[in-house]
């Protein structure tokens, strides 16, 4: 280990001594589930419940004092972070893009939660058409900013239905031509009859944190940041 890793794990030990325990949100499901192995390379357990989501309890301890956590749903991690009912969070990048919150600064790419935001419409439809010569489409999708942007950036206006699910059944329905979603395997787009036309950015998890927080306890908040990417650099060995 590093001088410098063993001072920060030498901040993180001493810190709840003198001030409350970080608060760090985590999404809920499959990036969850992810975030257990970099836990155990910093040497912290999680609570049972936490990671099978069984119980009703929103907050959790660790094994660590100074490091407590909140479960939420993925887009509210951005949130929490933002609004500093956490000071640190791990989120995916397509959450960033979402909301674009200036008071998140998102100092590490964790690897994890790899998928990616793509434009998917029907198979009897795709690619019989050109896009350039579109000057508006409707879209349905959960990333609204997204989807206006990226069009936005091609002279195209696009109509947004916002929608929370059930993205694979807006063009069949008619509610929209086409979908913008997040992609990880591609085999719930071609079970309902959809292909993947685009892909508009690559997507993982990220290490994000209140900018204010880390203004404040720039020591704490930053020995964490180290051991998460301590952590990082260990899982990829």
């Amino acid at each position: 280990m590093t001088q410098s890793a063993e001072l920060s794990r030498s901040d993180l030990d001493t810190a709840p001594d003198a001030e409350s325990p970080i608060v760090m949100a985590l999404p809920k499901g499959r990036i969850l589930g992810e975030c257990v192995p970099l836990f155990g390379h910093m040497g912290i357990t999680l609570p049972q419940d936490l990671v099978d989501e069984s119980g009703r309890r929103l907050r959790f301890p660790t094994s660590h004092p100074g490091l407590d956590i909140v479960r939420v749903r993925s887009f509210d991690v951005a949130t929490f972070v933002a609004f500093g009912a956490a000071e640190i969070g791990i989120c995916g990048a397509d959450v960033l893009m979402e909301f674009d919150y200036p008071e998140i600064y998102a100092p590490l790419d964790l690897g994890i939660g790899r998928c990616r935001v793509s434009v998917a419409e029907p198979e009897e439809t795709a690619g019989k058409d050109d896009p350039s010569r579109w000057s508006r489409v409707r879209v349905a999708s959960k990333y609204p900013n997204i989807a206006r942007k990226h069009y936005a950036a091609r002279g195209i206006h696009a109509e947004v239905v916002h929608l929370s699910g059930a993205m694979e059944l807006a063009p069949k329905v008619g509610l929209s031509r086409l979908i913008v979603d997040l992609v990880q395997t591609g085999s719930t787009l071609k079970a309902n009859g959809l292909v993947e036309t685009e892909v508009i950015a690559s997507v993982s998890s990220r290490l994000i944190v209140n900018r204010t927080a880390l203004k404040t306890r720039p020591e704490v908040i930053g020995a964490w940041i180290a051991r998460f990417r301590q952590a990082v650099e260990q899982g990829q060995i």
